[in-house]
């Protein structure tokens, strides 16, 4: 066990970027699939039960490893450098950035991105839809999972506790995606009365 954590310690000496791209990935990518097993497998009535849709993990994989853990490397690398130490105005104005300048690109980056791997139509639609309650949730989670961010953990380590409450976080995500768009239901409803009084014109001219 003192092999692993000196290995572990050790990569993240050697290559930081790439560990921590690593982790978080996996990280990700476990937290979709417990989200997708609880569903789909452990709650669900034995008639109801689904297969893993492994490909949505796969995008899960490519949003973790490849899109936040290097956003989330760049951005505290930097915000670290602009802001050192752990007053409290420094944690204030670390909050005040991380929230409202980082997560709203970051949503922006997940719902788009997320529906362009899916072949959507419109990439922008969940963005539009679920970007506001989505934030509201984020604000509610991650302000005071950041005061512990940074005013007690160790700067190298930043990327895997934001990883750890990532776990926690993509299953609200994953939740909060599966979610129907009340623009789908508006607009089925819109042309269902449409097909109706299509209907009744039709019917009133024979």
């Amino acid at each position: 066990m003192s092999r692993l954590i000196a290995g572990v310690r050790s990569a993240f000496r050697r290559y930081p970027f790439i560990t921590n791209s690593a982790i978080y990935g996996s990280l990700y990518v476990g937290a979709e699939f417990s989200q997708q097993f609880l569903s789909k497998r452990w709650l669900a009535p034995a008639a109801q039960r689904e297969d893993i849709d492994y490909a949505t993990i796969g995008r899960y994989a490519v949003m973790g490893t490849v899109v936040y853990a290097p956003s989330l490397y760049f951005w505290y690398k930097w915000l670290d450098r602009a802001f050192p130490g752990t007053t409290k105005t420094i944690i204030i104005k670390k909050l005040v950035l991380d929230q409202f300048a980082l997560t709203p690109y970051l949503l922006t980056v997940f719902y788009a991105g997320m529906s362009i791997m899916e072949g959507s139509d419109d990439i922008f639609l969940e963005l539009r839809e679920k970007f506001l309650p989505t934030f509201v949730r984020s604000c509610v989670f991650w302000l005071p999972a950041q005061v512990l961010n940074f005013s007690l953990v160790a700067p190298r380590f930043r990327v895997i506790y934001m990883g750890v409450c990532g776990l926690i976080w993509v299953n609200i995500l994953c939740w909060t995606k599966r979610q129907s768009l009340s623009t789908t239901t508006t607009t089925t409803t819109s042309n269902e009365t449409t097909e109706t009084m299509e209907t009744s014109i039709t019917y009133n001219k024979s």
